[in-house]
């Protein structure tokens, strides 16, 4: 039995960008809190490791773009060093079609899917239709429905047969940069700015900390007793925690609805941007295996590397093939697209987030449900003192670095207002 009991105004579970930037905003406010965090390291789905040359790589979500304010400001702030994604040049669709073939393909779905979100969420005529089911509807050329599909599940890395329509409207619509999001990277790495704000926090945050079992937060090293909890967690997380006593039965359903998606992220290495020599972004997307997807991801000329994104229902079949397998496998593939100089490399670093521990298996979590339309919204009311905030159920980009921030931001003010109702009404008398 834990007799350690410490004792603070808020408690946050997890230290991903949401708890990080709550937590800073309470410092702020000059709010007594502990941030916990099971893992070793913060960040969450954001994570920073050592490839097989002892560089510091982003294994984990990487890519900020210009029209991603809250996240921008705050590198521009930690004096982050921006590197623009190179992409002049050809993008590569493989099995091969012409320039022309490409371009048009691409063009066409991408009609598909701004033809998908004119649609009203709550129109009644979507109910029940997944995308896959939508999609089958479409009379568009097979090739740019297949590239819509590889699209869409190398983004959301779930099968289109899982996901609600109206909830990827919903999604879509809340992501609205004008740029590339993958227009720029850190030098010093996401996982670094992470780390920056952490070390804001001094000793209010604990690492190694798993929890938390109701509104007394038990961690592994004792308990926290605290006035509000917030659980800065991915949906799918949160509903594998033990509550006593237990969610309301709406909130608990809310929770349940949600899956994780699935991706493997790789780095290869090489001596020189081989690509860029034939006028080629080194984009490439493999239209017959859907979630399949490559970009440059060069530091530099001197530091040459393509990312490959393995998504969805891809990304949990090339997990059983073992480690030495799947390099093969990707290799063989960047050699067929790009070439056999595809073949000749410097490293090759593999995160497979399929099965993560503590965030599920990508860089989000999503409603599998068709009929669970007021999921978000019962997740976002709680159960006061007990909060609920991630980027899955932020107003903006959902599944970012922007959208956990913002969460965070947005929790962190209601949680105040509580704070401050409270001390009123204490003051009163009342």
């Amino acid at each position: 039995m834990n007799s350690k009991i410490e004792r603070t105004d808020v408690a946050i579970v997890g230290a991903g960008f949401t708890g990080l930037s709550a937590a800073l905003e309470l410092k702020r406010a000059g709010i007594d809190f502990l941030v916990l965090e099971a893992r070793g390291r913060v960040g969450g789905r954001v994570e920073g490791a050592r490839n097989g040359l002892g560089e510091l790589i982003d294994s984990g979500g990487q890519f900020l773009c210009e029209d991603m304010p809250e996240l921008m400001a705050l590198a521009r702030a930690r004096g982050k060093t921006f590197v623009k994604t190179f992409v002049d040049g050809d993008f590569i669709t493989h099995p091969p079609m012409s320039v022309d073939q490409a371009g048009q393909t691409y063009v066409t779905a991408m009609a598909i899917r701004d033809r998908m979100n004119w649609i009203e969420p709550d129109d009644p005529a979507i109910a029940g239709l997944t995308v896959a089911s939508w999609l089958e509807r479409q009379t568009d050329p097979v090739d740019a429905k297949a590239a819509f599909r590889s699209m869409i599940e190398g983004l959301w890395c779930l099968a289109l047969e899982k996901v609600p329509l109206w909830y990827l409207i919903d999604n879509d619509r809340r992501i609205t940069n004008e740029v590339p999001e993958l227009q720029y990277s850190l030098r010093e790495t996401m996982q670094s700015l992470a780390a920056d704000l952490a070390g804001d926090l001094g000793d209010r945050l604990r690492l190694n900390e798993p929890g938390p079992s109701g509104v007394r937060v038990v961690a592994g090293s004792g308990a926290v007793e605290a006035r509000e909890v917030l659980l800065a967690l991915p949906p799918a997380t949160a509903n594998r925690l033990d509550f006593r006593p237990a969610l309301s039965t709406a909130l608990k359903k809310a929770l349940g609805v949600w899956e994780s998606g699935a991706v493997v992220k790789i780095l290869v290495r090489y001596a020189r941007p081989f690509w860029r020599e034939r006028d080629l972004s080194g984009m490439v997307m493999w239209r017959d295996m859907p979630g399949l997807f490559a970009c440059d991801a060069s530091r530099d000329a001197e530091h040459a590397a393509l990312v490959v994104f393995i998504g969805g229902p891809l990304a949990l079949r090339c997990r059983k093939l073992g480690a030495a397998a799947l390099r093969a496998e990707v290799i063989a593939k960047l050699a067929d697209a790009l070439g056999p100089d595809a073949a000749d490399i410097l490293d090759f670093s593999q995160r497979d987030w399929t099965h993560d521990r503590w965030s599920g298996g990508a860089y989000s979590d999503l409603i599998v449900d068709v009929t669970a339309r007021d999921a978000e919204r019962t997740i976002l009311a709680g159960a006061p003192p007990i909060h609920f905030a991630s980027s899955e159920v932020s107003p903006s980009f959902p599944a970012y670095v922007e959208g956990a921030i913002v969460a965070g931001h947005i929790a962190a003010g209601k949680i105040l207002a509580r704070l401050q109702s409270a001390i009123a009404t204490r003051a009163s008398g009342s």
